[in-house]
């Protein structure tokens, strides 16, 4: 499996009304059709609300 990157992950979160909880974020990304390697990256987040695609593609980077 492929390890997914910031922008890899932001190509599926198209659309996202911040704030957003996790499950939010993931459920988008379903929506949007994302495959196994970036819902495996949104799975690895910390439960919490994200604020903004930066803070997003930050917990990507360090996960």
């Amino acid at each position: 499996m492929s390890q997914s990157n910031p922008i890899q992950v932001q190509k599926y979160l198209s659309g996202v009304d911040y704030p957003v909880t996790k499950r939010q974020l993931l459920d988008k990304a379903r929506d949007n059709g994302a495959g196994e390697d970036v819902l495996a990256a949104l799975e690895k987040l910390p439960e919490r609300d994200y604020n903004g695609p930066n803070a997003v593609s930050a917990e990507v980077s360090n996960a």
